[in-house]
């Protein structure tokens, strides 16, 4: 079995489209893998394969990515609430009686952090697992404990940090999404 076997359907929610994709039983408990920026769902395809064995396993193009429409206008079409949005909306096609069990990788575990943490969830979610991607309330703690009593050894840190993850900190400033977009990254991913 590979990722051009699977299950495909078109998810539509706050005005995009998304590119969901399933395998295995439908009966057997439900695994959502949502992919990091600027991944698609393809990303996840080896461990897709070997989690269908035993899973229900469903992948998504979180929405301006793979081949999920974007949002028009861009701006503030990439917000956490509306990703939690198409999040809940693909739950509620593939597995709308049975919570489901969420791994995130990279900015996926950021979204994944935000769907876990909102009360509108509460009960849709069995498990979560976490790949490289930090919850920004957790983020945002380890930023002021650092800034408490900065030592250079603690400026370091938030600066080696905060040059690994520009694309967080592009994605929640006003208008940089959207002109990296039209710009040189939207050349560069589909």
């Amino acid at each position: 079995m590979n990722l051009s076997q699977a299950r495909e359907r078109t998810v539509r929610t706050g005005g995009v489209e998304l590119c969901v994709a399933e395998l295995g039983d439908a009966g057997r408990p439900t695994v959502v893998l949502v992919h990091g920026y600027p991944d698609s769902k393809e990303v996840w395809s080896d461990v897709a394969v070997r989690l269908a064995e035993h899973w229900h396993v469903v992948l998504y193009d979180v929405r301006g990515h793979g081949r999920s429409t974007a949002p028009k206008p861009l701006r503030g079409g990439f917000t956490l609430e509306k990703l939690t949005d198409d999040f809940l909306a693909v739950i509620d096609t593939v597995s709308p009686d049975r919570p489901v069990h969420v791994v995130g990788h990279d900015w996926g575990s950021v979204q994944s952090w935000e769907f876990v943490t909102v009360g509108r969830t509460e009960g849709r979610i069995a498990s979560f697992t976490s790949m490289s991607g930090p919850s920004l309330d957790h983020f945002g703690h380890w930023i002021k404990r650092r800034m408490a009593r900065p030592t250079p050894r603690k400026v370091g840190q938030l600066l080696g940090q905060g040059a690994k993850s520009w694309y967080v900190y592009m994605l929640h400033t006003p208008v940089l999404p959207e002109l990296a977009w039209r710009g040189p990254l939207g050349k560069r991913w589909p």
